[in-house]
C-alpha cells in the first residue's frame, strides 16, 4: 500500500510539474517541428534540382499537367509536308526521328489532311514549331496534298480581315523542293508559303531553304544532300530555341533568305541571282523582312535611323511606280476590251469575265460548305451561304472610299466607257466560274458532302463584289435573267447613281450604302469623283423611298 502510494505521488508531482512548466514543453515542440518541416523543404528541393530539365521535358512528351519548374520555350515540333513522288514526306519522316532524339514531342502532318482555317491559328499560342516541306509541282503549283493549304493560305494573305496579326506567335521554318531546270517556276510554293505566313504576322526561327533535284546545280550535290544539310542547322536552332534563345542570324535578312556576313552570306546571295523572278513577285516581296527585322522594328517602336530613310523612300517610290504602272496597264486592257483570260495578281482571287465583270468565291461560302456558320444573309432572310454567287457586271466604281475592302485595285469612273458584254455571257460565265472555284473544294478536308452537292446549283446572287453593279447599262437584262434561272438577286449600290435607281427594275433586296451623315465627311470617307456627290446622294435615298 506504501509502495503504490509513493508511485501515484511520484505520477501526480510529474503531472503538476509538466502543468506548471508546459508553456516551455510547448515551445520546444513547436521548435522542433519548424526544424523538421525546414529540413524537409531544403532537401525536396536539392534533390529536384538536377533532374529539372529532364523532367520538364518528359512531362511534355507524356501530356503531363504538373507546373515546370521553369518556362518551356519550345512545347513540340509539328511537321507538314506536302508531297507528290514521296520526298516530302520521307524527308519529314526523317527529320521526325531526328527531332524525337531532343525528347520534343512530334507530329508529321499531311496538308491534304490538315484544315488550316481550323488548327493553324491555334499554332500561335501553343508554342510549337512548325516546319513545311512543300515540294513544287507542275508549273509552278503545289502538289494535289497542298492545293487547299496553299490556297486558304494565300487567300488569308491576302484578305484584309485576317489582319497582319492573324498568326503572330507561330513560329516556322520551310525547306522547299524543287528543279531549278525549271527556272521560271524554281521552288515557287516554297517562297510563297514562306511570303503568306509572314504577311499573316508568323515569325522565322531561320531563313527559308531549298533543296535542288538538278544535281548540277545543287548546292551539295543532290536535294538529299541539301536537305541534310538544313536539317542539321534546323536542329542547332531547335536546341537554341529550347534553351531560350531568340537571335537566329545577323538579322539582315530579306526574301526568306539570310544575308550574314561571310562566306554563307556570298553563298547564298549567288543561289539567289541564280533564278530568275517575275517582276511582279519582286513588287510583292519589295517590304518583306525577317522575323527578327520585324521584331527589332517592334522594339524601336518603328524608329528609323536617318541614313535608312534614303533606302527606304527609294524602295517605296520603286514599288509605288510599279503599282502605278500595272493600274495602267490594266485600265488600258478595260478600255480596249483585252482583259478577258487574263489572270491578274492585282485582284487576287478573282475570275475576271469579259471586260468589265467578275465573280469571286466568298468566304462564307467556304465556312457554310464546312457546315459552319453563313453570312447576315442566312441569318436574316434564310439564304444559304453555300449556295451563293457573290459577282459584279461592273468592276469600276465611282468612290474611293479611305474603307473599300478590294484596296482600291478596281479602275474608277462617273460614266461607263468600257466595250460592254452580253448580260447571257457575263451570267453564263459568271456560273461556270463559280461552279469551277467550288469544285476545287472537292475532296477538302471538314467539307459536307451534301452542302458541296448543294453549292454546285447557286441560288442567290450577291452583286457586291467590287465597282458599282448599277453603272452597268444591261443591269435590268441581267437581273431579269437571274431572276429566270431561279436566282434572287441583291444589289448595292453607293449613292451617287439616283437615275438607275429610278430606273432599276424589282431586284430582291436593293441596298444603298450611307456612309457618312454630312456633306463634308461623306466626302473625307467616299472621296466621291462626281462634284455634285452630296446632292446625287440625297437624289439616292429620295429615289430608294419611292421603290
Amino acid at each position: 500500500l506504501d509502495v503504490s502510494m509513493d508511485m501515484w505521488s511520484f505520477f501526480y508531482a510529474c503531472l503538476v510539474s509538466a502543468w506548471l512548466h508546459r508553456f516551455y514543453i510547448y515551445s520546444a515542440v513547436a521548435f522542433g517541428v519548424s526544424i523538421w518541416i525546414v529540413i524537409q523543404f531544403f532537401g525536396e528541393k536539392s534533390s529536384r534540382k538536377p533532374a529539372s530539365s529532364e523532367g520538364i521535358e518528359g512531362k511534355l512528351v507524356n501530356g503531363c499537367a504538373t507546373l515546370p519548374a521553369k518556362e518551356v520555350h519550345v512545347a513540340g515540333v509539328k511537321i507538314f509536308y506536302g508531297s507528290q513522288t514521296g520526298t516530302a514526306k520521307r524527308f519529314a519522316t526523317g527529320l521526325a526521328e531526328a527531332v524525337i532524339s531532343l525528347t520534343l514531342h512530334v507530329e508529321v502532318i499531311n496538308m491534304g489532311g490538315y484544315d488550316p482555317d481550323d488548327c493553324l491559328a491555334e499554332e500561335t499560342t501553343s508554342r510549337n514549331v512548325c516546319v513545311f516541306l512543300v515540294a513544287t509541282y507542275t508549273d509552278g503549283q503545289p502538289t494535289e496534298s497542298a492545293a487547299w493549304f496553299c490556297k486558304w493560305l494565300e487567300e488569308a494573305a491576302n484578305d484584309f480581315r485576317f489582319g497582319k496579326t492573324y498568326l503572330k506567335g507561330l513560329r516556322y521554318a520551310v525547306f522547299g523542293l524543287g528543279n531549278s531546270v525549271y527556272v521560271d517556276h524554281y521552288n515557287t510554293v516554297g517562297r510563297n508559303i514562306d511570303r503568306w505566313l509572314w504577311m499573316l504576322g508568323a515569325s522565322r526561327i531561320m531563313s527559308r531553304a531549298e533543296g535542288d533535284c538538278n544535281v548540277a546545280q545543287s548546292k551539295h550535290g543532290s536535294i538529299e544532300a541539301d536537305f541534310e544539310a538544313w536539317e542539321v542547322e534546323f536542329l542547332s536552332r531547335l536546341q537554341a530555341l529550347c534553351r531560350g534563345e531568340k537571335k537566329s542570324c545577323s538579322g539582315k535578312c530579306k526574301k526568306g533568305k539570310c544575308k550574314s556576313l561571310g562566306k554563307q552570306s556570298k553563298e547564298s546571295s549567288d543561289h539567289e541571282h541564280e533564278t530568275s523572278e517575275h517582276e511582279n513577285t519582286e513588287a510583292e516581296e519589295l517590304f518583306e523582312t525577317s522575323s527578327e527585322e520585324e521584331a527589332d522594328a517592334e522594339q524601336a517602336n518603328s524608329v528609323v535611323d536617318v541614313e535608312d530613310l534614303g533606302n527606304i523612300m527609294s524602295h517605296m517610290k520603286k514599288a509605288k511606280v510599279l503599282l502605278l504602272q500595272r493600274s495602267m496597264y490594266f485600265m488600258y486592257q478595260l478600255l480596249q476590251g483585252k482583259i478577258n483570260g487574263l489572270n491578274y495578281s492585282l485582284f487576287s482571287g478573282y475570275k475576271l469575265i469579259g471586260s468589265h465583270s467578275g465573280v469571286k468565291l466568298c468566304r462564307w461560302t467556304k465556312s457554310m460548305l464546312r457546315g459552319r456558320g453563313g453570312c447576315y444573309k442566312h441569318t436574316f432572310y434564310g439564304i444559304e451561304s453555300h449556295r451563293c454567287m457573290e459577282a459584279t457586271p461592273s468592276l469600276a466604281c465611282a468612290n474611293k472610299c479611305v474603307f473599300c475592302w478590294r484596296h482600291h485595285t478596281n479602275p474608277v469612273g462617273t460614266e461607263w466607257r468600257w466595250k460592254m458584254d452580253q448580260p447571257e455571257m457575263i451570267l453564263q460565265e459568271a456560273l461556270q466560274n463559280h461552279h469551277n472555284m467550288i469544285k476545287e473544294f472537292k475532296g477538302v478536308s471538314g467539307v459536307k458532302a451534301d452542302r458541296f452537292e448543294e453549292a454546285m446549283t447557286a441560288k442567290h446572287c450577291a452583286l457586291s463584289l467590287v465597282g458599282e453593279p448599277i453603272m452597268y447599262p444591261e443591269i435590268n437584262r441581267f437581273v431579269k435573267l437571274l431572276h429566270q434561272h431561279s436566282i434572287s438577286s441583291f444589289l448595292v449600290t453607293n449613292a451617287q447613281f439616283p437615275d438607275e435607281i429610278r430606273n432599276l427594275e424589282p431586284v430582291t433586296q436593293l441596298y444603298v450604302s450611307v456612309d457618312a451623315s454630312t456633306k463634308e465627311s461623306l466626302k473625307r470617307i467616299d472621296r466621291p469623283l462626281f462634284k455634285d456627290f452630296w446632292q446625287r446622294f440625297l437624289d439616292s435615298l429620295k429615289a430608294l423611298s419611292e421603290k
